[in-house]
């Protein structure tokens, strides 16, 4: 399945049946996942400590690394998606609202090509 035909209360589902199978609620408590997040995070950036910006953009390049980011990025994926199941939030609803916020804080027509 690729990201066109699976949807996100998909991977919601399929997230909180490996946890309830392995009876992991109890331990998945808001803070515990935040932090999960915050500690995934850092092993990502890990890949990309002290690279330039052509040297980052070229592990596209280099399949066993490719395969661990991978992975990392799952690993967070994983636990934001626990994060929203533990405290009910719609991803899609709280993502659309942010964007929303986002687009007024940073007009396009002000921020394109830059960041300040």
């Amino acid at each position: 399945m690729s990201d066109k035909t699976t949807t996100l209360a998909d991977l919601r589902a399929e997230v909180q049946t490996f946890v309830d199978e392995r009876e992991w609620r109890q331990f998945h408590s808001p803070k515990n996942l935040a932090m999960s997040i915050a500690i995934e995070s850092a092993e990502l950036m890990e890949h990309f400590q002290w690279l330039e910006n052509a040297e980052a953009k070229a592990i596209v390049d280099k399949a066993e690394t490719m395969q661990q980011v991978r992975e990392e990025l799952a690993d967070i994926l994983c636990f934001a998606l626990s994060f929203a199941n533990a405290l009910e939030i719609d991803v899609s609803t709280a993502l659309r609202e942010k964007m929303v916020k986002n687009a007024a804080k940073y007009p396009a027509d002000r921020f394109r090509g830059r960041f300040r």
